[in-house]
């Protein structure tokens, strides 16, 4: 699955670390219902270096077709609400 960290670019990821992730989005998604900017930062930044690590770079002069995008991590609370849509970043 190709991801995109939004003003970063993009990653190869195998579909097997989809699972791992999950938990992460899971806790974004209960610390942004719940308003809690600090959880948020600590998660959101977590669920990216997870990305980050796992993923494989694509060369910035690629564009190819994300089937994930997350977040950059300067995002704000609402901005990652307005993305998440109560199902969450990461597909169950």
């Amino acid at each position: 699955m190709i991801v995109r960290i939004m003003g970063e670019g993009q990653v190869r990821l195998d579909d097997g670390h989809l699972a791992g992730l999950n938990k992460l989005d899971d806790e974004l998604l209960t610390e942004m219902r719940s308003g809690d900017e600090e959880g948020f930062r600590r998660t959101l930044g977590a669920l990216l270096d997870a990305v980050r690590s796992l993923g494989v770079p694509l060369p910035d002069d690629s564009l190819e077709p994300s089937g994930l995008i997350l977040p950059s991590p300067d995002a704000t609370l609402e901005e990652v609400r307005e993305m998440l849509e109560d199902d969450g970043l990461i597909p169950g």
